[in-house]
């Protein structure tokens, strides 16, 4: 619909117009409203917020194709913590959570305002932005408490503040979160960016002749460090995989990096060193399988459809979804340490992974 300015014509509802600066068919083809042979009005508004942590910025993609689905011709807005992590070409509007971005924020209207956070600043946005649906969460005004905007939200709320409704929890993430939204989940893949089209040079990498690539993502991050495996582990895992006829590739990044090269003398595996999180994505791309503990590489390896090769010790197995590609192998011995970053009897159960376990899984699921 058409407003005028000085009689000329201005469609402030389509998708591509700016409102601070010309917008792309302006500047690439110098079309203007009134005759825009590209004209899209925007159906609905979509505010959606997950400021973090990278991983379960990632995993959260998949309501994207819903959201298209339910509702064709909207407009998405989503307010990170981490841009970049997100497939530029897949949203309209992405915002990196700061003062700025919030202020602007609380002066629109969205027709659906989504919160998938518990952090009270998340909470806070939610209860304050104007929008004529809201799910998630919100915060309560008094106590400043994180709280459910509904009942939709109930579930994924008690397992995040009880751990005994943790434990017990059957629902993957991206289901709990769909729900949430008051979706059905039907399986759809995360939306994610391969940047194959970045055109990075991966001739240090083994060639296809020395047979698959498996990705070994050796780290876990500095939170929850009783994922840890041991580097004696790795180094048996990687003997296997070579006697095996499998090209094992060393992963991480700065954290990393001083294991890998260990990992790399002692077993002459191939580690071409770290990398920006783009060129670190299009590097696990060339994988044809992946080995990975509960971290971001395990997120980007699902996003990026590899067979995913997941140890698992403190976390709940049924919260992750391999969309029927890999494996979640655990110790033998159970674990006793849920969601704790130290573990209670001295020694992680992860030394009660066995190598072989492991490797047994690379075989059933890279072939």
């Amino acid at each position: 619909m058409s407003q005028f300015l000085h009689d000329i014509p201005v469609r402030p509802d389509c998708r591509f117009f700016r409102g601070d600066l010309p917008c792309r068919p302006n500047k690439e083809h110098g079309y203007m409203c009134g005759d825009c042979p590209v004209y899209e009005p925007v159906t609905k508004r979509i505010l959606l917020i997950k400021l973090g942590a990278i991983g379960d910025v990632i995993r959260t993609t998949p309501l994207l194709r819903r959201l298209r689905l339910e509702y064709p011709g909207c407009y998405i807005t989503w307010l990170t913590l981490t841009p970049a992590i997100l497939p530029q070409g897949q949203i309209e509007e992405i915002l990196k959570f700061d003062y700025a971005s919030a202020l602007h924020l609380q002066a629109r209207r969205f027709d659906i305002a989504i919160n998938l956070d518990k952090e009270k600043e998340a909470a806070a946005l939610l209860l304050n932005v104007r929008a004529e649906q809201k799910f998630g969460y919100t915060l309560r005004e008094y106590d400043g408490v994180p709280w459910p905007v509904n009942d939709l939200a109930d579930h994924k709320y008690l397992t995040g503040v009880f751990d005994q409704l943790s434990l017990g929890n059957t629902k993957p993430y991206v289901q709990e979160i769909f729900e949430l939204c008051g979706f059905d989940f039907q399986g759809e893949e995360y939306v994610f960016d391969t940047h194959d089209d970045k055109g990075y040079d991966w001739r240090a990498l083994p060639p296809a002749s020395a047979g698959p690539r498996i990705g070994l993502n050796t780290g876990c991050g500095d939170r929850w460090t009783t994922r840890l495996w041991s580097t004696e582990k790795w180094i048996e895992l990687i003997h296997k995989l070579q006697a095996a006829g499998y090209a094992p590739v060393l992963l991480g990044g700065e954290a990393e990096h001083p294991r890998n090269l260990e990992l790399q003398a002692a077993t002459g595996a191939a580690y071409l060193g770290t990398f920006p999180l783009p060129q670190f994505i299009n590097l696990m791309n060339q994988m044809q399988g992946i080995v990975t503990q509960v971290t971001m590489g395990m997120h980007i390896s699902i996003a990026l459809r590899k067979p995913t090769i997941l140890m698992n010790n403190i976390f709940n197995p049924h919260e992750f979804d391999l969309y029927g590609r890999g494996q979640i192998v655990q110790p033998d011995r159970q674990c006793v340490c849920f969601y704790r970053g130290t573990c209670r009897l001295g020694t992680s159960c992860m030394e009660d992974l066995p190598a072989e376990k492991v490797f047994e899984a690379v075989v059933a699921s890279v072939g």
